[in-house]
């Protein structure tokens, strides 16, 4: 999606429809956290995650697109949140800062989107403490009734597939949203 489109992102019915207030709670948010947003866009997810982690917390947020994180910076700018930092990548690295070792990493409806996910996901990897976690919210494949295009959609054994082989376990699936799977994975140290 470009910068054009980007309204979609904020769009009101989002809150409804995707319920991401249900999704930080699984994620277990504490003050004081280190987490990376990848394909942030303008800030729905990382403007939320930004107060969950006050005091102390930091948020990462990355995207490729330099307009999005204009949007975000000021979007961030409006809420008086000085926590979130945004970070410009490439399709290949999030270029998460090579001296912070992060809590947690989150995609939210984009992993489908990478053109070369493996490069992603060891970048990913390398970002996280070893106790670090990955976790995606995609929208689920196996509802035929999820108003999303199929190319959009992924199911959890797609995901785990995918994901696991780039040094990932796969922790649980918590089906808990209107019309995503909220998919875990804890960091494995071994080499990929």
């Amino acid at each position: 999606m470009g910068v054009n489109g980007a309204d979609w992102l904020d769009r009101e019915e989002r809150e409804r429809d995707e319920q991401p207030e249900k999704a930080l709670a699984e994620l277990n948010l504490k003050p004081g956290m280190r987490v990376g947003d990848v394909g942030a866009g303008t800030g729905f997810y990382s403007l939320r995650i930004a107060k969950a982690i006050l005091p102390g917390g930091v948020v990462y947020a990355n995207d490729i697109q330099r307009g999005m994180l204009e949007r975000l910076e000021s979007n961030a700018a409006a809420q008086h949140l000085a926590n979130v930092v945004t970070v410009l990548g490439t399709e290949t690295d999030p270029r998460f800062p090579a001296t912070i070792k992060l809590d947690l990493v989150l995609l939210v409806d984009v992993y489908h989107e990478f053109s070369r996910p493996q490069r992603m996901l060891d970048h990913i990897h390398d970002s996280l403490k070893p106790s670090g976690r990955l976790v995606l919210l995609e929208f689920r494949k196996e509802d035929p009734t999820v108003p999303i295009r199929p190319e959009h959609k992924m199911s959890v054994e797609e995901v785990k597939a995918e994901v696991t082989p780039q040094g990932f376990e796969f922790e649980k699936v918590v089906d808990s949203l209107p019309w995503q799977h909220i998919i875990f994975f804890s960091k494995v140290s071994a080499a990929r």
